[in-house]
């Protein structure tokens, strides 16, 4: 590599081994949960109301529905999806805030826990206080109207400043 330092050239063989020795030892780049069985809740903590995403796997056997149940939504059921289970609720609105097992029971006698935290309800938030808007409503008489033709006024005036300096400038150069 003409160019290239010694060090630098040092350190993109080095790394290239690396990557090369890993794939060649065949290290597993598999999900850590590949034929283990597991529950998990996406979010993790979520506010009364909201969506849960349920991810689940019964080990070897993610052919099969499964059952899921919390005392913070109820029971669902999670289907076969490639290679995983998945379902989806919504925790009731009505939920006090507290964390919640999620338990989940596979056709094979398979089980896993997890926890979802459920926050208070979650409530709009109003948008910045910037005034009334005034100056863009009708009901304001002829506010609307004083602003139409200011600004076909405007235009007007910036169309005729550019044919005066267009004028100008030939006139100038002689033409």
């Amino acid at each position: 590599m003409p160019g290239v330092s010694h060090p630098v050239r040092t350190l993109a063989g080095l790394a290239a081994a690396v990557l090369i020795g890993t794939v060649a030892a065949g290290v597993d780049t598999s999900p850590a949960y590949a034929g283990s069985t597991y529950v998990e809740a996406d979010p993790s903590t979520v506010h009364a109301g909201g969506r849960v995403t349920i991810r689940a796997s019964c080990g070897d056997d993610n052919t099969s529905q499964a059952t899921v149940e919390s005392d913070a939504f109820g029971r669902v059921i999670v289907m076969p999806d490639q290679d995983v289970l998945t379902g989806q609720v919504t925790v009731p609105g009505s939920k006090r805030p507290g964390r919640y097992p999620v338990d989940l029971q596979c056709q094979n006698g398979n089980t896993a826990t997890t926890t979802l935290t459920v926050t208070g309800t979650a409530h709009p938030t109003r948008g910045p206080d910037a005034g009334g808007g005034g100056t863009a409503s009708a009901s304001t008489g002829s506010g609307g109207s004083a602003l139409l033709v200011g600004g076909i006024a405007a235009i007007g005036l910036g169309a005729g400043i550019g044919l005066f300096a267009m004028r100008r400038r030939r006139a100038d150069s002689g033409a």
